[in-house]
């Protein structure tokens, strides 16, 4: 019976004890000493005792439209971008697809793509949280033209700036694109000057417009 009780109170002693499913770092503790906790009730979410953060697999995680969803697959290479390093860009790669569409209200269908650094070296530096854009490299071009993404018109077509300094539309030709640039494949010719920021409604066919650089300088 002593031998019974005594397996009671280790069994009971036990689950007082967290164990790490794998080794990391506490990044917050949400209860007190003394407290007691319980699992969350079926279908209601609560707070975890302990948030642990495993520091030695970063990723990155981000919503793909599902238009571009076919579009990639695993091990494609990658292209990551933080707020925190700007003007600095690190390699990756696909390394999950989510097998399913997210329909979040509000907010496109996305499919949710994670996606690995390939330089370890580059992860020390990183802090988990930062915010992050991937782009899937899907097909590459050397020597392409290429505009930035906001100068181009619904139609597919651009503020073209003629020889006297008037505004011409000039239909132009796609090819592969990314959220910052678009390459050319006709249309245009690389030297070629076009308004980078279409959305002026004042701007139409004929209206004259000055460099803004030539304006600068002028000052």
């Amino acid at each position: 019976a002593a031998e019974a009780q005594i397996a009671v109170i280790d069994a009971a002693l036990d689950r007082t004890i967290l164990k790490a499913p794998f080794p990391g770092v506490v990044a917050e503790v949400n209860a007190e000493l003394g407290e007691f906790m319980t699992p969350s009730p079926t279908g209601i979410a609560t707070l975890p005792a302990v948030d642990l953060i495993n520091d030695s697999c970063l990723f990155v995680s981000a919503p793909i439209d599902e238009v571009d969803g076919p579009l990639v697959s695993l091990d494609q290479e990658v292209i990551i971008t933080l707020d925190a390093f700007r003007g600095q860009r690190f390699a990756g790669r696909v390394q999950r697809i989510a097998p399913y569409v997210l329909d979040l209200e509000k907010q496109a269908r996305t499919v949710e793509v994670e996606a690995e650094f390939l330089d370890p070296e580059q992860v020390q530096k990183l802090l988990i949280g930062y915010s992050a854009d991937i782009e899937v490299v899907l097909d590459r071009r050397d020597n392409a033209l290429y505009i930035p993404a906001g100068a181009l018109l619904e139609e597919n077509s651009v503020y073209l700036i003629s020889a006297d300094e008037t505004l011409e539309k000039r239909g132009v030709t796609t090819g592969l694109r990314s959220w910052s640039q678009i390459e050319i494949t006709a249309g245009l010719a690389a030297g070629d000057r076009i308004v980078s920021n279409p959305a002026i409604k004042e701007l139409q066919p004929g209206v004259r417009v000055a460099d803004q650089s030539t304006l600068e300088d002028e000052r």
